[in-house]
């Protein structure tokens, strides 16, 4: 029975990867004339919203159960941070929000066959390596502001570390949020880590809740007020975790720690 489990499993998660590809493939053909266009970046993101992350949740087994706590202005462009535990998060983020935003994300995913051709073009890629390259990303980041878009990062550090229940920060997007004077927005994914963890011997479909919370204030903070504007939000996000009822990511953690003493 644990061995049909561990099969199923692998299946499961190989499953996730073709779901991944089908639409991707699909507009591929067509994107390079989207692009064209000034707002062509506005189609893409209909269409990752409306068909490429539905098509993979549904296909998972997954739904979403959104709670929004936050009053947002429509037109007002945001910093949009989130704990990162789950190749599936990118998929609920884009479920959260109608108003189109850019993702923040690392330049290695641009090597990815036909989705890398996509993803150059409608990320802000960041080559954690290079100085330069995170220096850029300010540049990157204004321009998609001016336009009116919202940013959305994952800000943790070594964020596949399964034992932790929300790892170190780093710096840069709240920097950016300072400069540009940002409203940073929470946003708490609870049962990723345990329904579709970065290691593949757990999961299960199921109920995905994500909560969206009121705006963090940078209004009037300098740059070096970036460390504190850090920790208050690191500090928010962890603490609805530790106090979620389920305790669905401290459950994973708790799975993960058997799992590593056993071995």
């Amino acid at each position: 029975m644990k061995l049909l489990r561990s099969i199923l499993l692998i299946f499961w998660r190989l499953w996730f990867y073709i779901l991944c590809t089908i639409p991707i493939i699909l507009i591929f053909p067509i994107s390079p004339i989207i692009f064209i266009f000034p707002r062509g970046y506005d189609v893409i993101y209909c269409y990752a919203r409306n068909v490429w992350a539905p098509f993979v949740l549904i296909g998972m087994g997954f739904y979403i159960k959104k709670t929004n706590f936050s009053n947002l202005i429509k037109n007002k462009p945001y910093l949009l941070v989130a704990n990162h535990t789950s190749y599936i998060d990118p998929m609920i983020m884009l479920r959260l929000f109608k108003k189109p935003f850019v993702f923040v994300g690392k330049k290695e995913l641009d090597s990815i066959p036909f989705f890398g051709y996509l993803y150059r073009r409608a990320a802000i890629m960041v080559d954690r390596s290079n100085k330069n390259s995170r220096f850029a990303v300010y540049g990157q980041a204004s321009e998609k502001l001016s336009k009116g878009y919202s940013v959305c990062i994952f800000p943790e550090k070594q964020y596949t570390v399964e034992e932790n229940l929300l790892n170190e920060f780093k710096h840069g997007a709240f920097k950016l949020a300072i400069e540009h004077q940002l409203p940073i927005v929470p946003i708490v994914f609870y049962d990723c880590k345990r329904k579709f963890p970065w290691y593949i011997t757990h999961g299960y479909p199921g109920q995905l809740r994500a909560t969206i919370f009121n705006p963090i204030s940078t209004k009037n903070l300098k740059e070096s007020d970036y460390k504190k504007v850090m920790k208050e939000t690191r500090m928010f996000i962890e603490d609805k975790l530790i106090k979620d009822p389920e305790q669905s990511a401290i459950e994973a953690i708790e799975i993960w720690k058997k799992r590593t003493n056993k071995s």
